[in-house]
């Protein structure tokens, strides 16, 4: 799938005075959020998760705009150009399960162990040793992401707006800098919320004029099919194995590799997601944070989805040698031919909040890790509360100036979407087959931790740059490649793991107490309080995990 690295120099796009202004009143309404939000932050706890005092329905929204930056956007709308209803499998196989799995199962060891932070988890769990090594590369792999984030801006604001590369990273990253310093993560989440809202503006428009332009779905369907052949509109058809289809890829493949793997690895670890929730007011709020995203997860993917098949329809050699528009082009051409002034402001600030959600989101999980797990725990120790506070703020700034430089860094991939999944390939999966095994098996030794993440992280490296970079082993693409790595920094990490702890001490069951699976918190001695009885026990979160899961497994057989 091709990157937004190169959009076509037609797209530039018909803005005047209206869109420009509709442009920069959202610009002053997220500062002045960020404004608002700074009285309330009195605290580290208050900067770094909004004093845990957030409710389900805000950390929900935020949680599923975190995930919803611009190269996602784009990016599926390009997939779906390409490889039509297919892209479903990326929100329905390689979301919602992992989504459902992070609310009911791991959200009571993050939230009932209360940390701060998913790398202060394996300090817990594990030892020094595992939690300053996932720390270090969490922090290193929010500011790569981040980066991204700004280099697609960039790239896409110089297309269809005509400003230079250099100012959209400079502006974005102010106005990102900006409202986290002043109000941290509850500034960052109060302008999630909103720029879900303004992204859903943008989105509904083009779909619903898109689908009007093709003759609706039924026509849209029709024209697929007849010229991009029957497979081309459904989610399941020609996945058996040995069977050719449009994606590449058979349903064990869809499943194992995106489904479980990389999907499992990034929603239940990746702590750009997982603070949202660790900022809800209770447990029973925590669990249900990614369990309502879940929901307009399920639907977001039309969307995404319907922009990329109507480009396929208007444009049919998109993509090929024979047009000048690539996939990666399908929104912003479809914003050019359909939308008018007023609703193209819309539709850029969309855009534009679409990256800064992801962007902010990055940034504020990297604060709060360099802060508390490395800065607090390894360097400067036992300081005052505001001291971190302060603190906190310097380095949002340097995040926000690392970020600038590795968006530049950006650029010498020709693909940001198969970067983005090289990255978590590197860094979310091996972390989650350590936390699996941890939370799982009592026996994992405190040595494990360590060893397990360093050699999963290692071998997805070395399948990557090394067998696959080097023809040592023949992948046919980088998102192969990706999938392969992620495989093999599973399995490494996991073998890795069991060896390691067949040798070492295990850590004593008192001190696992609320860390494995089956063991009860010792703040948990006494009954629970209403909403944090277990996930099993509780009938009403159980039925938002069943109708969550039931809708995401209906829907793709439907197509």
């Amino acid at each position: 799938m091709r990157s937004p690295t190169q959009l076509a120099a037609e797209l530039r796009l018909p803005t005047n005075w209206l869109d420009y202004t509709i442009l920069g009143i959202y610009f002053a309404v997220v500062l002045g959020i960020g404004f608002a939000a700074r009285s309330s932050v009195k605290t580290s706890l208050d900067f770094f998760l909004s004093g845990r005092s957030l409710p389900a329905w805000v950390t929900g929204l935020a949680f599923i705009a975190a995930n919803l930056g611009a190269t996602e956007i784009l990016g599926m709308a390009a997939n779906s150009a390409q490889y039509g209803v297919y892209t479903t499998h990326w929100y329905w196989i390689g979301a919602i399960p992992a989504m459902v799995f992070l609310g009911l199962v791991m959200m009571p060891f993050y939230y009932g162990s209360k940390v701060r932070s998913v790398p202060e988890f394996l300090l817990l769990r594990f030892d020094k040793g595992a939690h300053l090594l996932s720390a270090i590369l969490f922090a290193f792999a929010a500011i790569l992401i981040a980066g991204v984030n700004l280099y697609a801006l960039a790239i896409v604001v110089e297309a269809l707006l005509g400003w230079p590369e250099w100012v959209a990273i400079v502006v974005a990253g102010f106005f990102v800098l900006a409202y986290i310093t002043l109000g941290g993560l509850s500034s960052a989440i109060y302008n999630e919320v909103l720029q879900f809202f303004v992204i859903l503006a943008a989105l509904i428009p083009l779909s619903v004029l898109g689908l009007k332009k093709v003759g609706g779905w039924d026509g849209l369907s029709d024209s697929l099919t007849e010229s991009r052949g029957a497979d081309f509109m459904t989610s399941w058809g020609g996945t058996g194995i040995g069977s050719d289809n449009p994606l590449g890829a058979n349903w064990l493949t869809i499943v194992l590799g995106l489904g479980f793997v990389l999907s499992f690895g990034y929603w239940t670890t990746n702590f750009a997601e997982v603070q949202r929730a660790l900022s809800a007011k209770n447990l029973s709020a925590a669990q249900r944070t990614p369990l309502i995203a879940a929901f307009p997860k399920i639907f977001i993917v039309f969307l995404v989805m319907i922009p990329g098949l109507v480009a396929a329809v208007l444009v049919p050699r998109i993509g090929t040698s024979g047009s000048d528009l690539q996939y990666n082009d399908a929104i912003p051409y479809l914003m050019e031919q359909l939308l008018p002034n007023g609703v193209l402001g819309v539709a850029v600030t969309g855009l534009l909040a679409a990256f800064m959600a992801g962007m902010a989101a990055n940034v504020s999980s990297f604060n709060t890790v360099f802060t508390t797990d490395i800065w607090a725990k390894y360097v400067v120790r036992g300081r005052e509360d505001e001291y971190y506070v302060r603190f906190g703020r310097l380095i949002t700034a340097i995040g926000v100036l690392a970020s600038i430089g590795t968006a530049f860094l950006a650029r010498s991939f020709s693909n940001i979407m198969a970067y983005l999944q090289t990255l978590f390939s590197f860094f979310n999966v091996p972390m989650f087959v350590v936390f699996v095994i941890g939370m799982f098996w009592k026996r994992a030794s405190m040595k494990s931790g360590f060893w397990g993440l360093l050699a999963g992280t290692t071998a997805a490296m070395v399948n990557y740059f090394v067998l696959y970079k080097q023809d040592v082993v023949g992948i046919p693409s980088d998102q192969g490649a990706n999938f392969v790595s992620a495989i093999a920094g599973f399995v490494a990490g996991a073998v890795v793991m069991v060896a390691v702890s067949l040798f070492t001490a295990p850590k004593p069951s008192e001190e696992l107490q609320g860390l494995v699976y089956g063991t009860t918190s010792p703040g948990m001695a006494e009954p629970p309080a209403p909403g944090d009885e277990a996930w099993y026990r509780r009938p009403a979160l159980l039925g938002w995990g069943a109708v969550v899961l039931a809708a995401a497994c209906y829907i793709p057989f439907s197509f």
